[in-house]
């Protein structure tokens, strides 16, 4: 495995050292094994950064899930047992974004 460099928060000190080795390797850190569920919600993140350049924080998360995977997919509940705890913060940091601003 690679030596990533971390922030103090545990998000990649430079975003662009991610890939998909990367993403697998955050997610052990935190003992998520990603699924193609993790897979399409982590895609789907990294274009809300690529189209705002920010992170969302939890609310927008959900709404931007539900607006492109539908409400099923597109609610805390769905995303929380995929990315347990703080859905947002440990979703943008597999992803290789950084930390979501107004996510506690």
């Amino acid at each position: 495995m690679t030596d990533l460099i971390l922030d103090k928060d545990g998000y990649l000190a430079d975003l662009s050292h991610w890939n998909e080795t990367v993403a697998h390797q955050l997610a052990a850190n935190h003992n998520v094994e990603l699924t193609k569920k993790h897979w399409e919600i982590i895609q789907l993140l990294r274009q809300f950064y690529s189209e705002f350049d920010h992170a969302p924080s939890q609310r927008p998360f959900v709404k931007y899930i539900a607006s492109h995977l539908g409400k099923d997919k597109g609610n805390s509940m769905y995303l929380m047992k995929l990315f347990p705890e703080s859905p947002a913060k440990l979703a943008a940091l597999i992803a290789g974004l950084p930390r979501p601003t107004n996510c506690f």
